[in-house]
C-alpha cells in the first residue's frame, strides 16, 4: 500500500512507483518501440519513470541531511533503483525502518512532558 505520512513510507512508495515504472519501461515500453516500431510508448513511460527516478534521489538526500542517513543507505537504495526489480528486494528493509519510525514517534506521543510546572 502506498503511504505518504511517515519519510521512509513516503520514500519506499516512490521507490515502488519507481521501481514499478522501470520494469514497464524496460519490458512493455521498449519492446514495443523497438520490435512493433511503436514509440509513443516509450515516449510516454520515459519522462513519468525519469521524474520518479528524481523524485527517490531528492528523497534519498533530503534523508541524508534531515535524518542523518549514511552514504551507504543511499548508495544502496540508489543502486537498487537502477537495477530490474531491485527496489523489490529492498522493500522489506524499508518496511522495517518505517515500522521502527512509526513506534518510536508513539513512545515520544505516550512520553509525558516534564519540562512543564504542572508536571509530575
Amino acid at each position: 500500500m502506498l503511504r505518504f505520512d511517515t519519510p521512509t513510507a513516503h520514500l519506499r512508495s516512490v521507490a515502488l512507483l519507481e521501481g514499478s515504472s522501470f520494469l514497464v519501461l524496460l519490458f512493455v515500453a521498449m519492446p514495443l518501440k523497438y520490435l512493433a516500431d511503436q514509440p509513443l510508448a516509450v515516449q510516454i513511460t520515459g519522462p513519468i519513470h525519469g521524474a520518479l527516478f528524481v523524485w527517490l534521489l531528492v528523497l534519498l538526500l533530503q534523508g541524508m541531511q534531515e535524518r542523518s542517513r549514511s552514504f551507504g543507505w543511499a548508495f544502496r537504495i540508489g543502486l537498487a533503483s537502477v537495477l530490474p526489480f531491485g527496489t523489490f528486494a529492498i522493500d522489506r528493509g524499508l518496511v522495517a525502518e518505517d515500522e521502527a519510525f512509526r513506534q518510536a514517534q508513539a513512545a515520544t506521543q505516550r512520553e509525558p512532558d516534564r519540562s512543564s510546572p504542572g508536571s509530575l
